[in-house]
């Protein structure tokens, strides 16, 4: 088995959706959360505030440097993510589409290295 993160890119210069509609998506979101745990495949899903809560600390000079704001200046940034277990890239896919249907945004997916961690 291999690990994928399905992540979730949001456009956050599009507007707002409604309330209905956030729920709407989230219920969807759900959804495929549990079909992921029913499957065995789920291992972590998380949601991302949007990118102005976040905090950048860069290295340089042996210190490092504080500032508000996403790392890069981009309308996309990533606003959550789902850490799956497939036997492959193909598995992975299928379940990349069921989210993106979910949650209505481009999903990218990125299988995490080999070497083992701890």
């Amino acid at each position: 088995m291999k690990k994928y993160l399905l992540a979730v890119q949001f456009d956050e210069s599009a507007p707002a959706p409604s309330e209905e509609e956030m729920q709407q998506q989230q219920a969807r979101t759900a959804q495929v959360t549990a079909d992921m745990q029913a499957a065995g495949t789920w291992v972590f899903v998380g949601g991302l505030l949007p990118s102005h809560a976040s905090t950048v600390v860069r290295p340089g000079n042996g210190t490092t440097t504080m500032t508000d704001g996403p790392f890069a200046e981009t309308k996309e940034q990533l606003g959550g993510f789902w850490v799956i277990l497939c036997e492959d890239l193909d598995q992975a896919l299928s379940w990349a589409e069921k989210c993106a249907l979910a949650c209505g945004a481009p999903i990218e997916v990125r299988p995490f290295e080999d070497a083992q961690w701890g």
